[in-house]
């Protein structure tokens, strides 16, 4: 259903994540969010003026829909928290000491980076401390309703909510309760679904999930078929799109802001990506200039939005605005402008860049997709941060 980007022609937003201030020091340390949140005033000072800071710089941005910048994460090594934020609260887990193997598996040259020494894979993956499964898999205290709404009574656009998928936290976790992979991959995602459900009756316009591993992969299958995935993915979305926007978010990897695949390409598993119950798959599209949006939007339903990445998240070179505009352009020769929507390729946290130049990427998406609209004859997006008038 559509509910942030209802009559929104290329509505801007971008992926979720963001540079910490500098200023905020303190972290959760695995406790749930409220614990901190409702007990802690430094903690609570400190997170509340974060999400207010970044809410407004992406406000002056111009940016339509909003994100909280995933600052109930803590400050960890490459972004450890995009898992360990649920593995250190979900039920059915236990953190295991000195243990950095996991269940699954990824394609062959990211396990040769990673258990290569002086490689800054190796250093994501030996600090990603995986739990092992001891239990039956609940959603525990995940609160991504309490974290949406101290977010949302921030703006008065909609925030939208991002969360690693059940299948990528199964792929990390250490098995040994579940008889089998799938049973282990199914019981996250209904955990997972359960807590969806809750942050979509809290009033969330925008749930995003992380793709259903499928990329990453080289095309190839590994330990858990493709099937496996998208029964699993279509289970953890389950009767969401009847209450709020569902988002899937396809992800060639961002630790430390590394492309975990030196040749990405959709085309391998559009076929699989094609059967997500979703209102929008959002793409990498910078890095290769926008190649593949035609074959993904022949190979989605009619019905299901595109959102293109116009920026890289692993440079620290502002794209200028005419060139996403030209990136926006070549989209719409094959997406009609009520179908496209226009993000960041991935999110600008993970140690991957610094504050400034995430701003100034947010601004340059929005300058870009203004250039566009003009050209429609829509009307323009308002950039306060790009009014001269206000420069002191």
């Amino acid at each position: 259903m559509y509910v942030a980007t209802h009559a929104k022609p290329l509505a801007t937003t971008i992926t979720g994540s963001l540079p910490r201030p500098h200023w905020f020091r303190e972290n959760l340390k695995g406790r749930p969010f409220l614990d901190a949140f409702n007990g802690d005033a430094i903690y609570r000072e400190q997170y509340s003026d974060a999400v207010a800071a970044l809410i407004s710089d992406q406000t002056r941005a111009g940016l339509d829909i909003v994100s909280d910048g995933e600052m109930r994460f803590d400050l960890d090594i490459g972004g450890r928290s995009w898992f360990g934020y649920a593995f250190d609260r979900m039920e059915g887990l236990a953190r295991v000491d000195g243990s950095s193997r996991a269940t699954g598996s990824h394609h062959r040259g990211f396990a040769q980076r990673a258990g290569t020494a002086g490689d800054i894979l190796s250093e994501f993956v030996s600090t990603l401390q995986p739990p092992k499964v001891v239990g039956p898999i609940g959603p525990g205290a995940l609160q991504y309703d309490a974290v949406w709404k101290v977010a949302q009574r921030l703006s008065a656009r909609p925030v939208k909510m991002g969360s690693c998928c059940g299948q990528m936290l199964d792929r990390q976790a250490i098995g040994g309760f579940y008889q089998d992979r799938r049973e282990q991959i199914l019981a996250f995602s209904t955990a997972l679904n359960a807590e969806y459900h809750r942050l979509a009756d809290a009033g969330c316009a925008v749930i995003q999930v992380e793709e259903p591993c499928l990329h990453n992969s080289g095309g190839v299958a590994g330990e858990v078929p493709f099937s496996v995935y998208i029964e699993a993915f279509n289970a953890e979305v389950a009767d969401l799109r009847g209450k709020t926007e569902v988002w899937c978010h396809t992800c060639w990897g961002n630790p430390f802001a590394q492309r975990l695949s030196q040749q990405p390409s959709y085309r391998p598993t559009l076929s699989y990506l094609a059967q997500i119950d979703v209102d929008v798959v959002t793409i990498e599209a910078t890095e290769n200039d926008g190649a593949e949006i035609a074959d993904v939007a022949a190979a989605l339903s009619a019905n299901t939005k595109i959102c293109i990445g116009v920026v890289s998240h692993r440079s620290l070179q502002i794209e200028l605005p005419d060139d996403i505009a030209a990136l926006i352009r070549k989209a719409l020769k094959s997406v009609p402008p009520e179908r496209l929507l226009v993000s960041s390729d991935c999110g600008f946290g993970r140690q991957g860049m610094s504050r400034t130049h995430a701003f100034y990427k947010m601004i340059a998406i929005v300058r870009g997709a203004n250039i566009v609209r003009r050209e429609l004859g829509l009307p323009d997006a308002e950039i306060s941060a790009n009014e001269a008038r206000f420069i002191p």
